[in-house]
């Protein structure tokens, strides 16, 4: 069915918002890690066991069978180390850093597909990974000068890279909103331990950055269901790198942090990487 310019035009406006709170829900989080006031791994639980009470009474219908998918169980450790390891870097790292190591997701989902899934592979798309790969590197900078702390921040990409790639796996198990509520339950569960374990002091701030990390995460990721219900997720998928751009403002308002030129290079050659990748694509 063709997408009428006025359903396209809300689609990228819903994207724009979208990728937006995205880093807005870690912006919250890495202000309770950095500031003390939590614990990354709190910070991760908490996100889970908000997104799961948020998403209930929208999903409960019909999702129960699927708790006992062990694939589902699966994807859900994937997400929960992902969460908890950005939440580690975020503690320490500028987001627009955190974010620019995370973006080795799309590079290990590609490979993973490839191999996995069996989804086709061209030469251009891999060396504009390759490429991508590349820019991350000079953000890390591992062994030469680079903050050994984001490391955890291209852990949290593996780690969702692995999950992207799932996430096309089982998609044909249930609606979007069934499998966001195993995925949110299931990590809330498996993260409890290290939730429970450092409980921080009860404040109005503590509160509010708490439940902002995980609504901002929690709508940003809902609002993507909307922008693909409006338009093809092959024409969204360059605005998925607006995070970055968001990030990088959002880290200059909060903390006046602003990349170096190693982290500028890397950051252009992410983006420039994978706007051309996802252009073959469509």
């Amino acid at each position: 069915m063709p997408v009428t310019a006025g359903a396209m035009v809300r689609a990228v406006m819903i994207m724009f918002v979208a990728m937006s709170m995205i880093p807005a829900g870690d912006l919250c989080g890495k202000l309770l890690t950095s500031g003390g006031l939590a614990t990354p791994g709190f910070v991760a639980w908490s996100r889970f066991a908000i997104g799961t009470v948020l998403v209930l009474p929208f999903a409960c219908r019909g999702a129960w069978p699927l708790f006992g998918d062990w694939r589902l169980w699966l994807r859900a450790a994937l997400l929960s180390g992902g969460i908890l390891s950005i939440q580690i870097a975020l503690k320490t790292e500028p987001l627009a850093n955190v974010f620019a190591a995370f973006f080795v997701g799309p590079i290990v989902s590609y490979g993973l597909s490839v191999l996995l899934l069996r989804e086709p592979v061209t030469l251009a798309r891999s060396l504009l990974m390759a490429v991508g790969f590349c820019g991350v590197l000079l953000v890390v900078r591992p062994g030469l000068g680079g903050s050994a702390n984001l490391i955890w921040a291209a852990v949290a990409g593996v780690c969702y890279g692995g999950f992207l790639t799932s996430s096309r796996w089982l998609s044909h198990l249930g609606t979007p909103l069934q499998l966001s509520l195993t995925q949110l339950s299931i990590s809330a569960l498996l993260t409890l331990p290290l939730g429970l374990a450092a409980l921080p002091a009860p404040s109005l701030s503590t509160a509010a950055l708490t439940f902002g990390s995980a609504g901002f995460s929690m709508l940003g990721n809902l609002l993507l269901l909307f922008a693909y219900a409006q338009a093809p997720a092959s024409r969204l998928a360059p605005l998925v790198y607006f995070q970055l751009i968001a990030a990088v403002s959002l880290g200059w308002w909060a903390f006046a942090q602003w990349p170096d030129p190693l982290t500028w290079a890397g950051l252009a050659v992410v983006i420039g990487a994978g706007l051309l990748s996802a252009r073959l694509r469509h």
